[in-house]
């Protein structure tokens, strides 16, 4: 949710704020609601996935109640600024997108069931901004970390662009990037809304079924 006053242009790198060279936060920290290390790297044989759909709270919620995903951060990615605070995050001039990054172990739940989850809990068509919250954080954004995820979610977006043109939404304006430097939120914004169940929590779908699943290959 924010606080501050955001910009809706993006920063450039000269214009970002500096941050700096090493991490404010800790690095260990138990998953309030799977049990499990929030910061671990993927174990053996499971993958990671890193999307953007707006506040943060709550789109981690939406994917920590999947079954077969092992654990779930928030944190701030595809931006500029190195370990940025969630205040100058806000402030619109780190360039970062809030995101949500997911291990999953594949033989329990398929990256597309990833996918359908991001499409159908967002507004995809809204450029810098999710409902009432605007500002570049809100950008909504999928990382891939595979070749495979890539051409996944470019069809996704492709399939899910024609259910919403007769549904009568406009173009999808969500990012398909590479990868960026995942930067860890403040411990207080990991599973906030398991901590704070009465939380604001900003994730909307646009009510229209995204068809994958059929449409995307594994």
């Amino acid at each position: 949710m924010s606080l501050f006053r955001t910009a809706q242009r993006m920063p450039t790198s000269d214009e970002a704020l500096k941050g700096r060279p090493t991490p404010l936060f800790p690095t260990r920290e138990t998953h309030t609601v799977l049990g499990t290390e929030v910061y671990e790297e993927p174990p053996a044989g499971f993958e990671e996935a890193v999307f953007a759909l707006g506040c943060f709270w709550g789109a981690e919620r939406k994917f920590w109640e999947l079954p077969g995903v092992h654990t779930t951060a928030v944190g701030y990615s595809s931006g500029f600024t190195e370990n940025p605070t969630y205040e100058e995050v806000c402030s619109g001039r780190t360039g970062h997108a809030e995101a949500v990054r997911v291990v999953y172990d594949p033989a329990k739940i398929t990256y597309t069931d990833l996918l359908k989850t991001f499409w159908e809990n967002h507004d995809p068509t809204q450029g810098y901004r999710q409902g009432a919250d605007i500002g570049t954080q809100y950008r909504s954004m999928i990382e891939y970390t595979t070749p495979a995820q890539q051409a996944a979610a470019e069809a996704s977006r492709d399939a899910y662009q024609e259910v919403l043109t007769k549904a009568g939404h406009g173009q999808i304006t969500t990012e398909i990037v590479p990868a960026a430097t995942f930067y860890y939120a403040e411990p207080y914004h990991q599973q906030y809304l398991d901590k704070n169940p009465a939380g604001y929590c900003g994730i909307g779908g646009t009510g229209v079924s995204c068809p994958i699943g059929l449409a995307v290959a594994e």
